[in-house]
């Protein structure tokens, strides 16, 4: 095996050829990664390597994706490799919801990781990690006396938190035959909790009809969303339910155990409802129209009055007042009239 150059061959005939930083080429240029090619017998392969002429402010990191417990330690890597420019200027910034914060600025930490993070070299140590912490960051190295003066790498940050007791929703009482949702939800895990539920202490299983024990059940389990559907209800579902989430970050947690009652549908009780509501609804009705045609709702019936203690006076209308001048003011008074009894009020006096 040779390995040629442009035609030309050189090294030692061997199946690898290793290509190093070693210093400059014959053509001025300086390689900067190490290259490893194993030629097989019978077949020629030829390879192209483009390396732009000195070296180029380079960023990387360790680790890409970084997790780590609330409240913990961890380390944000970052490393550079620059032309010539002796002074160069590294910055940290904090991506999350498209918002873009300093975390590492003008040879500092600045916002929230004040007293808890420091600089080691160009990456960041964060001493207590904080839900809020998570997010995507950016280590940018800028070196102005370089051909190409800018570098970055990226980092996400992800914070674990363990779950809360969650919220369980499981009714007291059911009936017989209906759709019945249990509910469970933990708000605090990170990553999201997964869930599970049991009964009278023991585990519901995936597909009930593959446990002798809920062979007679008819129910939906998702683990994710943490509902618990019955799609047909029976007396046999009747039992404690308790919901446990998890999220493999600390201790699972449950709820408070509940029982659920299953009571059986009252059909006759319902048909008499029906009924005593349709008699009040429909007497409600004739009272109604019978009021309207005593003429109860009549607008003249309403509006008369009448004062039977005195013979002479039969009906007071409108027509029996006039209008007198008092003092610049109009007021209504009836047509004097001579009376001989005097006038009191008795109980049959009516408006």
């Amino acid at each position: 095996f040779v390995w040629k150059d442009g035609g030309i061959a050189f090294g030692v005939p061997a199946c690898f050829l290793n290509i190093a930083a070693h210093g400059p080429k014959r053509d001025g240029w300086k390689y900067i990664t190490t290259l490893t090619k194993e030629v097989t017998s019978g077949c020629k392969h030829l390879i192209h390597i483009r390396v732009p002429r000195g070296f180029l402010v380079t960023v990387q990191t360790e680790n890409g994706k970084v997790e780590v417990e609330e409240f913990g330690e961890t380390v944000l890597s970052c490393k550079y490799q620059v032309e010539k420019d002796p002074n160069p200027r590294v910055e940290w910034k904090k991506i999350r919801n498209r918002d873009v914060s300093f975390v590492y600025y003008e040879g500092k930490i600045v916002g929230g990781f004040q007293g808890r993070a420091v600089m080691e070299g160009a990456s960041i140590r964060i001493k207590k990690a904080m839900l809020l912490d998570s997010g995507e960051y950016r280590c940018e190295v800028s070196a102005r006396q370089d051909s190409r003066p800018l570098g970055e790498a990226t980092v996400s940050l992800t914070v674990l938190v363990p779950p809360d007791v969650p919220s369980c929703g499981i009714p007291s009482s059911v009936l017989t035959g209906t759709v019945v949702e249990l509910t469970c939800r933990d708000r605090q895990g990170t990553p999201p909790s997964l869930y599970r539920w049991y009964k009278n202490g023991v585990a519901l299983p995936n597909t009930p009809a593959q446990d002798p024990l809920f062979a007679n059940s008819s129910y939906t389990l998702n683990s994710s969303s943490g509902t618990l559907q019955f799609n047909t209800v029976s007396k046999g579902d009747a039992g404690q339910y308790q919901c446990e989430a998890s999220n493999g970050v600390g201790e699972p947690q449950r709820c408070a155990a509940k029982f659920m009652q299953i009571d059986d549908m009252n059909v006759l009780g319902i048909v008499a409802a029906v009924v005593v509501v349709s008699l009040v609804v429909s007497m409600c009705g004739l009272g109604v129209v019978f009021a309207h045609r005593q003429g109860y709702f009549n607008t003249l019936h309403r509006r008369s009055f009448w004062i039977p203690q005195y013979e002479d006076i039969v009906q007071i209308s409108n027509q029996n007042l006039k209008t007198v001048e008092t003092n610049g003011s109009s007021e209504y008074c009836t047509a004097p009239q001579d009376y001989s009894q005097d006038f009191k009020h008795t109980q049959s006096f009516m408006l």
